[in-house]
């Protein structure tokens, strides 16, 4: 596996292979396929979705799978090699990818957003009130922490792992997130959850970071125990 460093090492449980970037290097390839889907992007997208693919497929590569072309499926999640569960984000300055062989993992959802708090009317739509209230908390006790940004951060990556099991969309309002300012996040689904193995999944944990002017969030989903 990667080794255990970066913003988005740490946060990823072990059995997850990484890659990320803080910059768009040049000579980046692309499978022609990929190419196509760029047709009429605009170039920060391309320049996104290009850095983005090249750090799957080194992701990939620590887990064995040669480099393949990833496209974008329903809802822009992209679709991987048979037999691999993975993520990628990007944001500006930072692109990442993880992935995992499925089995005692069945999803991994990551996001990185800028560290910069959300404007008013985001903030409206992403906090419901009782996360609100625990912001507030949190921000008198560490107010250099943009609390409302991580929550945003958190359900996204929380809907990145949702979607590839529950195949169907996961607005803000539909999972209500505790983070823990010693780095973990629990988010606790409104609706009902997707089924794996005859359990039904009814709340997310994850890991999340500060650093280099960013934050990024991280869920690593285990298969439930047999029994």
């Amino acid at each position: 596996m990667a080794e255990r460093a970066g913003l988005l090492g740490p946060l990823l449980a072990d059995g997850v292979a990484w890659a990320e970037a803080y910059d768009d290097p040049p000579g980046t390839y692309l499978f022609p396929e990929e190419e196509a889907r760029l047709a009429r992007a605009v170039a920060k997208r391309g320049r996104e979705f290009t850095t983005g693919r090249r750090c799957a497929r080194r992701a990939l590569s620590e887990l064995g799978v040669g480099p393949v072309p990833i496209l974008p499926g329903e809802r822009g999640a992209p679709q991987w090699p048979a037999g691999i569960v993975g993520s990628i984000t990007h944001t500006s300055g930072y692109r990442a990818a993880a992935v995992a062989r499925a089995g005692d993992i069945v999803s991994v959802g990551i996001d990185a957003e800028p560290h910069e708090p959300l404007s008013h009317g985001a903030g409206r739509t992403v906090v419901n009130p009782p996360e609100a209230a625990r912001l507030d908390a949190l921000a008198a006790s560490d107010p250099g922490t943009c609390w409302d940004r991580l929550v945003f951060c958190a359900k996204e990556a929380v809907y990145k792992t949702w979607f590839p099991l529950a195949e169907r969309w996961l607005g803000f309002d539909q999972a209500d997130v505790t983070i823990d300012a010693r780095g973990t996040f629990t988010a606790r689904l409104l609706v009902p959850g997707p089924v794996v193995d005859g359990a039904e999944v009814t709340a997310f944990a994850g890991r999340w970071a500060v650093g280099r002017g960013l934050m990024a969030a991280a869920i690593t989903l285990h298969r439930p125990p047999a029994g």
